[in-house]
């Protein structure tokens, strides 16, 4: 019995050491095991542990795994209708990876109502391991400079003037209109927080995913297949709502949108806590505030979702009672939710000073990530297999484009002359 319970124990450590490989891990507290026993089986457990970080076929896993492909490919099948693995088809061929727990497969365990597992006790172990213990919310939105997600502004409250200085990947609708693929999923936020009957009344199934992890989630029905005006409509619900939309922080090829509310959203949440360390990447702008025309009604602090709006006295001799909103901008997300709020025309946008850098593309965010987290080694080499050459170029192409520091803790974490070399070459 004890020599079985070290195995299981064993399985589940396996794992965790496998999901901290990537710059977007989970800290191996004892929630954590706990979380990843509901989710997998001992078996499963053991099995994932093994795969490779970069995408691989069910041949590639059999013979990890000593398997038949056939049944490999069964297992692999079986993780992904459970939202454990994402697959996609390229060069003929079906490819499974394993998504890191967010945003990832802590998102999709929640974002379809389902029977197969204990979705309560599933969000009571969430709520306890993100929302109470910090070290998971801390390594994933303050470590590093580069962050996982970015704030999209409320399109609806841009001027004229505004959006002439508005990228198309800063607006979520045109992510939204260039996206092949489009799946629509219940909020895990606001799930989790329904099963602790802490939830709000803001829509429930809003949550979008978009590109190839739209496409996978659709396939396994995580997420239903929605089409461009569709997507656009919850857009303007969700502005209705004052929700703010939070998003992959890259340029190109987004995976996904969330709708988000200050009181459910983890990402609001940890902004209102470590706001001064800019938890999340802001938008290009910042509310302006016109004291003339603020009557100090608060509507602006009702909807703001990081308390980034307050109300503090006028100063007026006349009216000593009078207040008037004032903003704290270390900690502003830019996102306009504000000014929709604001019925005196007291508050309008005005690009930042300094413009906040997007990454290029997932590639670009993850190597920045690895590179501020100590991680970069692993992206290079995994414990099972070499990387392909069009992968190591990829990721060698993004480190040769960084400035010179990041490109020095680069080669510091991975050692290598060949990197140090091509790195001079390029100077």
């Amino acid at each position: 019995m004890a020599h079985h319970n070290t195995i299981k124990a064993n399985s589940y450590k396996n794992l965790s050491n496998r999901i901290n490989l990537f710059p977007q891990g989970a800290p191996p507290t004892a929630l954590l095991f706990e979380i990843l026993k509901v989710l997998f089986s001992e078996r499963e457990a053991q099995l994932v542990s093994v795969l490779p970080i970069k995408p691989f076929t069910a041949k590639k896993a059999a013979t990890i795994w000593k398997f038949e492909e056939i049944e490999a490919s069964k297992i692999l099948n079986e993780l992904a209708d459970r939202g454990i693995l994402l697959d996609f088809e390229q060069d003929d061929k079906v490819w499974y990876i394993l998504p890191p727990p967010m945003a990832g497969f802590f998102e999709f365990s929640l974002m379809r109502y389902r029977n197969d597992l204990n979705q309560k006790t599933l969000s009571e172990l969430f709520y306890q391991y993100l929302n109470v213990e910090e070290d998971f919310i801390k390594a994933l939105f303050v470590e590093g400079e580069t962050r996982l997600g970015r704030v999209f502004v409320n399109e609806s409250v841009l001027s004229n003037e505004n959006a002439l200085h508005v990228l198309d990947y800063e607006r979520a609708s045109e992510v939204i209109k260039t996206s092949p693929q489009i799946g629509i999923g219940v909020c895990y936020c606001r799930h989790k927080m329904q099963h602790l009957g802490k939830n709000c009344d803001a829509p429930m199934e809003i949550c979008m995913t978009f590109n190839t992890s739209a496409d996978s989630l659709i396939k396994h029905k995580i997420a239903r297949k929605a089409e461009v005006s569709e997507a656009l409509d919850l857009l303007h619900v969700a502005y209705e709502h004052n929700l703010v939309q939070f998003g992959e922080n890259s340029q190109e090829k987004i995976s996904f949108i969330c709708n988000c509310c200050a009181c459910c959203c983890e990402a609001m949440i940890v902004a209102r806590k470590f706001g001064f360390l800019n938890p999340v990447h802001t938008t290009n702008f910042i509310p302006d505030i016109n004291h003339e025309n603020c009557n100090g009604c608060g509507k602006c602090t009702n909807v703001c979702p990081v308390e980034a709006m307050t109300l503090v006295s006028a100063n007026d001799p006349h009216k000593p009672l009078r207040k008037k909103a004032k903003l704290q901008a270390e900690i502003c997300l830019g996102c306009g939710v504000c000014v929709r709020a604001c019925g005196k025309n007291a508050i309008k946008l005005l690009s930042r000073p300094t413009k906040i850098i997007t990454p290029v593309n997932s590639t670009h965010r993850v190597v920045l990530m690895a590179i501020e987290r100590g991680t970069f080694q692993h992206l290079i080499f995994d414990n099972r297999v070499l990387y392909s050459h069009r992968a190591m170029a990829a990721i060698l192409g993004v480190v040769l484009k960084l400035p010179p520091v990041k490109q020095l803790m680069a080669t510091q974490q991975f050692r290598s002359r060949y990197l140090e070399a091509l790195i001079r070459k390029r100077r």
